[in-house]
């Protein structure tokens, strides 16, 4: 008898070590053949039952209905959200998965309601994996599991914590049991979608759910793991003690020197004032500001303007010339004639 067990349990040994190996193996996939018949079973099993089942809820559920009962388990999926976000440290998140399930069970109707989400308390999705994952424990060869789907090692474990965190876990099984069934029913239905684009556009449908699974959950880790990045320094450069900005030197206190001057020279230094140059001053010099002046509006150049005022003095103080006639006079013939002189 001992020698029959003993020689039952080597073929099954065998067996199982036949399924989860072969020359398909790939790296982070060494039981594909072993996944692919549990792939294949499930897939069997959704089609012939769950896809069927969720098509007609969806025709004889209005949609309304269908979205209340959605954001109910939802709702209720906030608290394992909460639990994963505290043991990972993330107060922030722990915060607003809290706020989330007040509101909305309180203002939501129980949950059938979201009012969190247009209020500015955004949803998350963890669970005990990616806490686990958050804290440098590593996933594992891919798994699938019977019923539940794509999987690894590390997740695996992590759904029976999960179970734990669920407050359904807790009700009497009259009415737990029930609403263990509506939650796939209402989740399944969500998902006809990416059933009908998942069969139109996979090639090998086993491929493309391990490779997709396996990059939303590296994904959903990373951002687990993420960190703020630091705010800029928004900190006033002329402050006493203040570095220069870009490497600049310069003595504490001062602005930085690599920075444009915005400031209106004219507006706070009279020319002659130390930095600003004198009129006349080439524009190449050091400092030296464009003349932007209208030539047209002044009567002569700078350089004569002490010239010409000598002139025009020296023209008004003369006596008017004796013989001809004066600049402006009165043609002759057309008024009075002048007195003639004694």
């Amino acid at each position: 008898m001992k020698m029959r067990t003993t020689a039952a349990a080597l073929l099954i040994a065998g067996l199982a070590s036949g399924c989860a190996t072969g020359p398909d193996r790939k790296p982070g996939d060494p039981l594909e053949p072993m996944n692919r018949q549990i792939f294949k079973f499930n897939d069997v099993l959704d089609r012939t039952v769950a896809q069927p089942v969720a098509k007609g809820y969806q025709k004889v559920t209005p949609q309304p209905i269908r979205q209340a009962i959605s954001n109910f388990f939802s709702n209720l999926g906030d608290l394992g959200n909460a639990a994963n976000n505290l043991l990972q440290l993330n107060f922030t998140d722990f915060t607003e998965d809290i706020m989330r399930f007040a509101f909305n069970s309180t203002f939501g109707i129980g949950g059938l309601l979201d009012w969190a989400t247009p209020a500015g308390l955004p949803k998350h999705h963890q669970d005990f994996g990616l806490t686990l994952g958050h804290w440098g424990v590593p996933s594992g060869p891919y798994l699938v599991l019977p019923l539940f789907g794509p999987s690894s090692f590390r997740d695996s474990l992590g759904y029976a914590v999960d179970f734990r965190f669920n407050i359904m876990t807790y009700l009497e099984p009259g009415v737990r049991n029930p609403m263990w069934v509506a939650q796939f029913i209402s989740a399944r239905s969500d998902l006809l979608g990416a059933s009908s684009l998942l069969e139109a556009a996979a090639l090998d449908k086993y491929s493309f759910v391990r490779d997709a699974f396996t990059q939303q959950r590296a994904s959903l880790l990373r951002g687990t793991k993420s960190q703020t990045a630091p705010l800029p320094n928004y900190g006033d450069p002329d402050a006493p003690g203040a570095a220069p900005a870009n490497g600049a030197s310069g003595p504490a206190g001062s602005a930085p020197s690599d920075l444009p001057n915005y400031e209106d020279p004219g507006a706070t230094a009279a020319p002659g004032a130390p930095g600003v140059p004198a009129s006349g001053a080439s524009s190449g010099e050091a400092g030296a500001l464009p003349n932007y002046e209208d030539p047209g509006e002044t009567s002569a150049p700078a350089t004569a303007a002490s010239g010409a005022a000598t002139t025009a003095a020296a023209a008004a103080a003369a006596p008017a010339p004796a013989s001809g006639p004066a600049a402006g006079a009165v043609p002759a013939g057309v008024g009075p004639a002048a007195p003639a002189s004694k």
